[in-house]
């Protein structure tokens, strides 16, 4: 009898097992992506990840960075987006996604970057990279560049388009870096989020591989893509009412819906999960740190930045600790850290910004002292 009842109960379990697993499982769809990461816009913190940077093919998604320079320089002012130009020989014998420009055509900026972020199209990509640095060589070269000062230590660039050269290589990391830049161009969200356009006088058809720029009410960019080397590929971000963005990367992902849908659920998990808080301490509350060899006896501090961090939904209030010298000597110059200030969810450090001296104090002399003391006898 026993072991009826110990089968029973084994079956039961089993039965309630089968399906929790299911539902974690489509919970999340990202999970079995090569790599994937969740990211807040104005702080780049990343919140989740999965090989977030290991080094992958990214296909078109390489092509955000060449978007991010284009931005650059229109925002600038080295051309419009009612700037026409000319497509060069370049555009000769283009391979992948194309509007199908012959050399002497005349089209304008607008609807090359259209072609670009709707389409994937590489000869519209050649021209404005040409229109930028005069060969798309010189554009790679700066696109590598700045992915370096970007903090992009795991990226190599090797054409403008993405999935050119099988070298080419990123990460989930730091194509997430380039979309938190690629957000804060206002004037680019109108194409990202469109899905479907035509350019050429109407003449050609552009059709966004990202769904989510029609299925998804929060998508203000960025792109999706596939190919047999980078398997399927999302970058994707979302902005609330409030103006807060989180953006999600999925690298290598097995199908199109998996990638569209673990990018969404990614970007939500953001807005459900999380918050954007400012470290908010009065610099009234520094008192000012006593001086040994100066010219003053006491000089002011303060925390060097207040600034906006992002934090788990739950988290009410943020705890200040403060690390700071009994005294400090002169000479000191303003902006000079003498200490730091740690901001503490309960034990958990969230983030830590400097303490500074908010006054240069020169230090004692034989000059100064006898200055004093010839002042002092006079009064």
């Amino acid at each position: 009898m026993k072991r009826y009842i110990a089968l029973i109960m084994t079956l039961l379990c089993a039965l309630l097992v089968i399906p929790v697993s299911a539902s974690a499982e489509s919970a999340k769809p990202y999970e079995n992506a090569n790599a994937y990461v969740l990211m807040e816009m104005t702080t780049e913190t990343v919140l989740a990840e999965k090989n977030g940077d290991k080094q992958y093919n990214c296909g078109y998604l390489s092509k955000l960075m060449s978007l991010l320079l284009i931005a650059e320089d229109i925002e600038t002012g080295r051309y419009l987006l009612s700037t026409e130009l000319t497509a060069s020989k370049s555009v000769e014998g283009t391979k992948g996604a194309v509007i199908w420009l012959e050399p002497g055509d005349k089209i304008t900026v607008e609807d090359l970057l259209k072609s670009v972020i709707i389409g994937n199209a590489n000869d519209a990509m050649t021209v404005l990279a040409e229109k930028s640095e005069q060969t798309t060589e010189k554009f790679v070269m700066r696109m590598n560049s700045e992915a370096f000062d970007l903090g992009m230590r795991n990226t190599a660039f090797y054409s403008p388009y993405g999935s050119a050269d099988e070298r080419e290589h990123s990460t989930a990391h730091d194509i997430g870096i380039v979309c938190c830049r690629l957000a804060r161009y206002e004037f680019l969200r109108e194409y990202f989020r469109t899905w479907r356009d035509f350019v050429k006088e109407g003449k050609t058809e552009l059709v966004s591989e990202n769904s989510l720029a029609r299925t998804y009410d929060r998508h203000i960019g960025f792109k999706a893509c596939h190919s047999d080397m980078s398997g399927y590929c999302v970058a994707e971000g979302g902005m609330n009412e409030g103006g807060t963005c989180y953006i999600s990367v999925i690298l290598g992902a097995e199908d199109t819906d998996t990638a569209l849908s673990g990018a969404k659920k990614l970007v939500n998990t953001g807005f459900h999960d999380y918050k954007v808080t400012a470290t908010m301490f009065p610099d009234e509350m520094m008192r000012p740190l006593n001086v040994k060899g100066g010219t003053e006896e006491a000089v002011p501090v303060r925390i060097r930045s207040q600034e906006r961090i992002v934090v788990p939904r739950g988290v009410k209030e943020l705890c200040t600790v403060t690390v700071l010298p009994e005294y400090v000597s002169a000479p000191l110059k303003k902006g000079q850290r003498i200490g730091t200030a740690g901001f503490y969810s309960e034990k958990e450090l969230v983030c830590e910004t400097d303490i500074i001296v908010d006054d240069d104090v020169e230090a004692l002399s034989y000059s100064y002292i006898l200055s004093k003391m010839l002042l002092n006898s006079l009064n």
